[in-house]
């Protein structure tokens, strides 16, 4: 669990970062995304992360072809943390709207009212949400980068 704690203090820091799929091109496409990540279970269990989108015909393709993505976060100061992911569409709205209210509640600068990008909101058409759930987190830091120590690996 230190890994998975130290990559949500991470990930909850620097906030944004480069999410990675493949399509059945089989080439990869970045895009800047801002998950928000919580502990699945409170008995200590995995991490679940949530990244309010648009369902682009890109994400789709890309998500059908592969259920799967990569989240990177990188700081000037050479932290990195980077979680490889099972992706999935959530249309419940009883989910959406609980999403919607953890980032809402979030403190700054990772908290962020949805409202003012999809008035609709959490149940309307064009906002869109993935469940992110991880398979391996990995983190490194200017140490880890200069050879001196390994990177912290989950699992």
């Amino acid at each position: 669990m230190v890994v998975q704690k130290e990559f949500l203090e991470r990930a909850h820091k620097i906030v944004w970062c480069t999410v990675a799929t493949v399509g059945p091109d089989l080439r990869p496409r970045t895009r800047i995304l801002h998950p928000i990540w919580e502990v699945a279970d409170r008995s200590g269990g995995g991490l679940v992360g949530w990244i309010v989108t648009r369902a682009t015909p890109v994400k789709v393709r890309h998500l059908e072809f592969s259920p799967y993505l990569s989240c990177s976060y990188w700081e000037p100061g050479q932290e990195v943390a980077v979680a490889d992911c099972g992706a999935e569409w959530v249309a419940d709205v009883a989910t959406r709207e609980r999403v919607w209210e953890l980032y809402r509640d979030a403190p700054p600068p990772l908290g962020y009212d949805f409202w003012s990008v999809f008035p609709d909101g959490p149940s309307g058409e064009s906002p869109s949400l993935l469940r992110l759930t991880p398979y391996r987190l990995r983190l490194t830091d200017v140490e880890t980068l200069s050879g001196r120590k390994a990177p912290a690996v989950w699992p």
